[in-house]
């Protein structure tokens, strides 16, 4: 092969001729004079204004329908009954590597047991929130009930303190702002 017998690939692209020397000739299926005859012409889509001048939906967004609140997994009394041997510990952990309560990514979830059915065994039970007739049912079968502690926040203290110290701090004081009492004194007018 030689060099004057290589063949290109791709052929030479044309630009588009406009006016009297190109195929379509005259305005070259551009149509009239202005802003859209021009090289470079790209408008704003009229829609996109509109969708502007439309409010806001402030919120959460996808989450919108989801609670806030932390949701419980329900457990009853009756399905404790069948899991757990007497003198066992229930806890949401416990819940889950017996297979009662469903992980997310690792993560256990809050737990709530409710009174349906009945139980015979007395079992310790902590970290769990419950209704007053589970409560009674365990405590009735012999078993403990431990109350869900308070979220607990740590906080640096920085100025107010030793720089680095943590602060525990359990729940928000009320602050109580006393009156003042506004006494208005007499001018006494100089003779």
């Amino acid at each position: 092969m030689q060099f004057h017998q290589l063949k290109r690939i791709h052929e030479n692209k044309k630009r588009m001729t406009v006016a009297r020397g190109g195929k379509r000739g005259k305005t070259s299926g551009r149509g009239g004079k202005g802003q859209s005859a021009r090289a470079g012409n790209k408008r704003r889509p009229e829609w996109r204004d509109i969708i502007k001048r439309l409010p806001k939906l402030r919120g959460r967004g996808v989450n919108q329908h989801k609670p806030v609140s932390d949701t419980f997994k329900v457990i009853n009394v009756s399905l404790i009954e069948t899991i757990f041997k007497a003198g066992d510990m229930v806890t949401p952990a416990t819940l889950a590597e017996k297979g009662a309560v469903v992980t997310f990514s690792g993560n256990i979830p809050s737990v709530k047991i409710l009174g349906d059915g009945e139980i015979t065994k007395a079992v310790k039970v902590s970290g769990c929130a419950f209704s007053g007739s589970a409560k009674e049912k365990i405590e009735k079968a012999g078993g403990t009930v431990t109350l869900i502690t308070p979220k607990v926040t740590v906080k640096n203290t920085g100025s107010a303190g030793i720089v680095g110290t943590p602060k525990v701090v359990a729940e928000p004081k009320k602050v109580v702002k006393k009156e003042k009492k506004v006494v208005k004194e007499k001018k006494v007018k100089a003779k």
